[in-house]
């Protein structure tokens, strides 16, 4: 077990923070409430965006950018919108900064109207495409951006729970409900298939209470992951608006019947939040457990060698194998100290890494090890004499001898796939293993009290009964299913008959 990382069965929250640590992912900042994403953490987050930017632009989407700063006054044009996100807003009140009597600096010329730091950016680009859409022929408008939102959280949980943190989020708009509910639906089935396509993650997708929806929202559809502690994690949303915001904002066109319509808007979202996701649902006490295609790195070679003479000849071979590797093609070789990166995947930009620091092999294996890569690949003079090497997964801890005369592209991509269904196998044995039913109240409070997990029961969508249910057991709605079933029972709450079946969790 690593001495560097607490155990997942001793302290969870530890064990997280340890891996994030050690694999170099992040860190505190010095503004409380903020974190400092460190290229390691950043290349994952690098590698979720190329993923997901291709797969919106194939579904007519389009990148564009809106301001950081949103007039105080535009939060309260929409009333569910102002009372959700008020208590979260940072707000700018000053232009500029100034020196007293005394030579120190302090907020000089207060602005006319107060800005707040966008905590989402549904009022900005609702006044905008008041301005742009005029016509029926001007929709639908399909816009995404990639930037970064402020929602003053003091209680920092680095990657899950952030003052200030990374995201995307898409907002579109359309001439009839119809085509926005297409919409939402539409991004969720995105987010749902790359959870589980890309990161490995098996999701639940469904439908919020009206108490979990999105402020200002008709309609809140989300996907919902379970981690290794037993906790949901909401993993990304969509909100079909109505036109709520377009009546806000004057969002008007000109219809097919030669009368003015308020258009129909969407807007969905996911975050950095993701790689808290991969970290909880994968890693072990050993450390980071990367999914094979958001990892930088996908395979590390370790050189062992005692001389000179043996590095020279080891050498010789690691280039044999890079070239094997990458199908003999000459790659781009990036050096910096002692680690050689090669080009493997250029659509991916994922690499192959051989270390030739001047350290131990023993440091080296443990150092990729922590860092999640999912292959090691030792070669010592012994391996070369034999024209073979040593593979390690990183997902098993498995090894194997493997000849060079073996290796192709071909053949590292069939591991780095059949790592991947592992790791959803994995994942979706521990779901099903901790979804459990209830068809009481005591039974519900008692298997979230004793196991956690998803608990799945017939519930009568409340406020009051959901806000009593939370105060006594902590746990909220996650979900509403999509999956429903076919026959009605008993509301665990009130025995009230209800068709409705729900995920009741602890949750992030």
């Amino acid at each position: 077990m690593a001495k560097n990382i607490k155990k997942r069965s001793d302290d969870y929250a530890q064990w997280y923070l340890d891996v994030i640590k050690a694999a170099k992912l992040a860190d505190y900042a010095p503004v409380k409430g903020c974190m400092v994403i460190r290229p390691e953490g950043y290349a994952i987050w690098e590698a979720i965006q190329r993923d997901l930017d291709r797969r919106f632009k194939a579904t007519g989407h389009v990148n564009a950018y809106f301001p950081l700063l949103i007039p105080q006054s535009f939060l309260t044009k929409e009333a569910q919108h102002v009372e959700g996100f008020a208590l979260e807003c940072a707000v700018v009140t000053h232009s500029k900064l100034e020196r007293d009597g005394e030579g120190k600096l302090r907020p000089g010329s207060p602005l006319e109207e107060p800005l707040v730091i966008r905590p989402t950016s549904e009022t900005m680009i609702g006044y905008m495409y008041s301005q742009w859409v005029q016509s029926y022929r001007d929709l639908p408008v399909l816009i995404n951006q990639w930037c970064n939102v402020m929602r003053w959280e003091m209680r920092t949980r680095l990657f899950l729970r952030t003052a200030e943190f990374l995201w995307q989020e898409g907002h579109t708009a359309h001439e009839t409900a119809a085509e926005a509910k297409e919409e939402t639906l539409k991004m969720l089935g995105v987010y749902a298939d790359f959870a589980e396509r890309v990161l490995a993650v098996p999701v639940v997708q469904g439908t919020k209470t009206d108490s979990e929806k999105f402020p200002g929202a008709n309609v809140t559809y989300c996907i919902e992951g379970l981690m290794q502690d037993g906790k949901a994690l909401q993993m990304g949303t969509s909100h079909d608006l109505g036109q709520n915001f377009s009546k806000a904002f004057d969002i008007k066109f000109l219809g097919r019947t030669q009368q003015q319509e308020f258009a129909h808007t969407t807007s969905w979202g996911v975050s950095t939040r993701l790689i808290g996701a991969v970290i909880m649902a994968h890693s072990d006490d050993e450390g980071l457990v990367l999914p094979p295609r958001v990892a930088p790195d996908v395979a590390a070679i370790v050189p062992i060698y005692r001389n000179p003479d043996e590095e020279a000849k080891v050498r010789g071979f690691v280039e044999q194998v890079v070239a094997a590797l990458v199908g003999g093609r000459e790659t781009q070789k990036n050096a910096h100290h002692g680690l050689e990166r090669h080009l493997f995947d250029a659509r991916t930009e994922q690499r192959i890494v051989a270390d030739f620091r001047d350290a131990r092999p023993g440091d080296k294996q443990y150092h990729w090890e922590q860092r999640g890569v999912p292959f090691r690949l030792e070669v010592g003079p012994r391996d070369v004499d034999a024209g073979a090497f040593v593979v390690k997964s990183r997902i098993d801890g498995t090894k194997e001898v493997v000849k060079l005369a073996d290796v192709t592209p071909g053949w590292l991509r069939a591991r780095l796939d059949a790592a991947h269904d592992a790791l959803f196998a994995r994942a979706a044995a521990y779901r099903a293993t901790n979804t459990r039913d209830a068809t009481t109240y005591d039974e519900l409070r008692d298997t979230l009290k004793q196991h956690g997990g998803f608990v799945r029961c017939y519930f009568k969508p409340d406020h009051e009964a959901e806000a009593r249910i939370k105060d006594k057991t902590k746990a909220t709605v996650r979900c509403i299913p999509f999956d429903q079933p076919a026959v009605p029972g008993k509301c665990v709450y009130s025995g009230q008959e209800t068709t409705t079946q729900v995920l009741f969790a602890l949750a992030y």
